[in-house]
């Protein structure tokens, strides 16, 4: 069982940033392919970013946060970031980060990852 803890969740303005980590007390984040999620009140999960395991690196994202959002791991830390820049009200939601196994982000939907965070919340608003 792969625990991992979330953190850096908050409040920020429209057009603010946030970075959120992803660690894995006692667990080589190395060797998983790590996602983010988000869900908002009343809406589906849905795929935020993935990376795949640290012998490939290669990031993924939807299509809504490219260009804003950067997903990255510190192989040193055992910690994977999402760093969200111009964030917008509508993506004010809980945010969770997920771990799987197999060392690459093909599928990367939320039932192929068996293990999840407690999820941090996000709010974005003026």
């Amino acid at each position: 069982q792969v625990q991992l803890v979330e953190s850096g969740g908050g409040l920020v303005q429209p057009g603010g940033s946030l970075r959120l980590s992803c660690a894995a007390p006692g667990e080589t984040l190395n060797y998983f392919v790590i996602a983010w999620f988000r869900q908002a009140p009343g809406k589906e999960r849905e795929g935020v970013s993935c990376i795949s395991a640290a012998s490939d690196g290669s990031t993924y994202y939807a299509d809504s946060v490219k260009g804003r959002f950067t997903i990255s791991r510190d192989n040193a830390k055992n910690t994977v970031y999402l760093q969200m820049n111009s964030l917008k009200p509508e993506e004010t939601a809980v945010y969770y980060c997920a771990a799987d196994g197999r060392p690459y982000c093909s599928d990367w939907v939320d039932e192929n990852f068996p293990f999840w965070g407690q999820g941090t919340q996000v709010t974005v608003s003026s």
